[in-house]
């Protein structure tokens, strides 16, 4: 079995096929820029192309058995597009729909899209499911929701099985982001006032996310279903931080301070949703892949911060905004 990998050298990516090549699969690669050999994504061919236009699929597709569209725009914490709608919907929406449809007809069966909570929502007090209506608060949740509905558009009138996946934040080896972010703050022993903050956040670890990923490619049970995903453990910020500075092997400098105060502070600052994923809940509740894949996560949270903080000690000493 092939299976076609778009943005295979990314963070999921790269994680993603190697757990594959590990299960035996043979993986082609999709990347917008050429990042060395083939071998540096554990892909037995790469193909480097915009997927948003000018890419061949007739080469990309051909003896493709299934697909894993992991290539998007990504969350954007200081977005300075002119317009950031459009383009979120160039990249998550069009291309998915141009991926799909040549998919369908090349006679592609599986497609597996990474999608994300945040179709459901950005905040949950009550743990969020497949039941629940989509309320996308932001352009990027936006997107994933109308590209999950372009994809079933297509399923609708041929033979693709879509499998949509709605993972929640993912951690691991090679992150970004706010949690990279983060992370320097507790090694560089920089104060931070959470210490008050109360809430419960999903987390999932990239080795387990693979897991389902391929769980959801192999088994015939999950042809036209959504999923959510999440860890067994759920933690508060607090709690995150303790964690991250014992595997850092750093003390978790906590500081109390009103949560209240905090959200003035971040909106004075042009930072409210950093600050809101920081202080809000957002929970998960991954009951229906397991019950329906007999999926659970193999890495507890613990073992995954331990290879985050020895992959953060290990990587290059690049300062970045990523």
């Amino acid at each position: 079995m092939t299976i076609l990998v778009t943005g295979a050298n990314g963070f999921v990516g790269r994680a993603l096929c190697a757990a594959l090549r590990d299960a035996g699969r043979r993986v082609r690669g999709i990347v917008r820029q050429p990042a060395g050999n083939a071998a540096a994504c554990d892909c037995d061919e790469i193909i480097a192309g915009d997927i948003c236009g000018g890419l061949d699929w007739n080469r990309a597709l051909n003896g493709i058995d299934s697909i894993v569209h992991l290539a998007g725009r990504a969350h954007v914490t200081r977005d300075s597009t002119p317009d950031p709608l459009a383009a979120y919907r160039r990249v998550n929406v069009d291309a998915t729909r141009r991926l799909a449809r040549a998919a369908a007809d090349c006679g592609v069966r599986r497609c597996m899209f990474l999608s994300s909570i945040k179709v459901n929502g950005n905040a949950s007090q009550v743990p969020f499911t497949e039941r629940d209506a989509p309320r996308p608060a932001d352009p990027y949740g936006r997107t994933k929701w109308e590209a999950e509905q372009a994809l079933r558009e297509i399923a609708a009138s041929s033979r693709l099985e879509p499998v949509i996946l709605r993972p929640p934040l993912v951690y691991g080896p090679g992150v970004k982001g706010n949690f990279l972010r983060l992370m320097r703050a507790i090694d560089r022993g920089l104060p931070l006032p959470l210490a008050s903050i109360e809430n419960r956040r999903s987390l999932i670890y990239v080795g387990n996310l693979a897991d389902a990923i391929i769980a959801s490619l192999d088994q015939p049970a999950a042809a036209g279903k959504t999923y959510l995903l999440a860890d067994d453990e759920g933690i508060s910020t607090p709690d995150l931080i303790r964690s991250m500075a014992r595997e850092l092997g750093k003390p978790a400098r906590l500081l109390p301070f009103p949560p209240a105060l905090l959200k003035l502070a971040g909106m004075a600052i042009g930072q409210s949703d950093a600050l809101s994923r920081l202080l809000g809940s957002l929970q998960v509740d991954s009951g229906r892949i397991r019950r329906e894949l007999g999926w659970r996560p193999r890495y507890e949270l613990a073992c995954g911060l331990r290879e985050t903080a020895r992959w953060y000690y290990q990587r290059p000493n690049v300062d970045s905004n990523n």
